[in-house]
């Protein structure tokens, strides 16, 4: 296989998995405003759409930068090792997305490039070598990462919990069924805010990948990410939320807590200011994450009751998992190229 035909392969499975992202990740966007039956699913899978593209012309290109030189030393990654990072994320995101878990796309291309990395190393050096393909110094992305895992749900959470607590106040007065007229408008606003926060995000980690094939096969003389890169990844992820992400809809809509149209709007808001935040400090972040704990956050107001804390238990425990699973399946795809096609 020549370079350039690698290279193609390449780069359209990255959009294959931008792709999946897009509708493995719908939920995120627009669950909550599904729930609340503020828009019909095509209306909302529209709707978060085209805000997912049109946040390429909005943020800068750092979430790229760093998942494509952040987590793994650059010097010794291949194309090979970015297709089996890929199969990895791919793989592991359409369990979930069969399982109906809202686990993290995010996390499963780290857990995926990380994973293949340190085959290629375990395989090249020994494996008591193996984990010098990974920046784990303090200058590197994982520290903060990792703790971001807890942080960005928390962030969404209190975010959206002390945002329910200033409605209330403000509406003291009025009736739910008033309050939810507003809100019904309002929730639009936040739903473009939180799909706009998705695009900014996720589009930017496919387009860190693409820019490292780039940069690796030498098509690229420096780590910048190409504008036609920024567009292809968002267009990908785009057209993925138009494909919709049924089952995690109804996990994260209907089964994780009950809402209404103003605590729609509060999760939706909370979990936007969490992933913006992130995206601004060029941090790589789960939406779906944020998404999580900013709906248990207007769910916990009420009563802790309200919400279901065993679903919440699964949902965590898909989380924990998807990182060293995602890396297991990179792993494993890495050593079956390296002996099948000695790469």
């Amino acid at each position: 296989m020549t370079i350039f035909t690698l290279v193609v392969l390449l780069i359209s499975i990255a959009l294959v998995f931008d792709y999946i992202n897009g509708f493995h990740d719908a939920a995120n966007s627009i669950a909550t405003i599904v729930a609340t039956r503020v828009l019909t699913p095509f209306q909302a899978v529209v709707w978060a759409a085209f805000f997912n593209f049109v946040a390429a012309f909005v943020f800068g290109t750092a979430v790229a930068k760093t998942i494509g030189k952040g987590f793994v030393d650059l010097s010794l990654v291949t194309p090979y090792v970015i297709m089996a990072g890929l199969a990895g994320a791919i793989v592991w995101d359409l369990i979930t997305w069969w399982l109906g878990l809202p686990t993290s796309s995010s996390h499963a291309l780290i857990g995926g490039y990380a994973g293949a990395a340190i085959a290629r190393v375990g395989l090249l050096r020994g494996f008591g070598h193996s984990m010098e393909a990974l920046n784990l110094t303090s200058k590197g992305e994982w520290p903060f990462t990792l703790k971001m895992i807890i942080g960005a749900p928390l962030i969404g959470l209190v975010s959206a919990y002390v945002l329910m607590v200033v409605v209330y106040w403000l509406f003291r007065k009025s009736t739910p069924s008033k309050m939810d007229r507003y809100f019904r408008k309002l929730q639009l606003l936040s739903a473009a805010a939180f799909s706009l926060s998705h695009g900014s995000n996720d589009a930017q980690k496919t387009a860190g990948i693409i820019t490292s094939v780039l940069f690796t096969s030498r098509y690229l003389k420096t780590f910048d990410v190409p504008f036609w890169v920024l567009m292809a990844a968002h267009a990908a992820i785009a057209l993925g939320t138009m494909s919709g992400g049924w089952r995690i809809v109804r996990t994260m809509g209907g089964r994780l807590t009950r809402l209404k149209p103003r605590s729609g709007f509060c999760a939706e808001t909370g979990a936007a200011i969490s992933v913006l935040l992130s995206t601004y400090m060029g941090t790589p972040v789960s939406t779906t994450h944020a998404i999580a704990g900013a709906i248990v956050g207007v769910g916990s107001i009420q009563r802790m009751k309200a919400v279901r804390w065993g679903l919440a238990t699964d949902i965590i425990w898909a989380w924990v998992l998807t990182i060293p699973a995602a890396a297991t399946i990179a792993f494993l795809s890495f050593c079956l190229l390296h002996f099948a096609a000695g790469v």
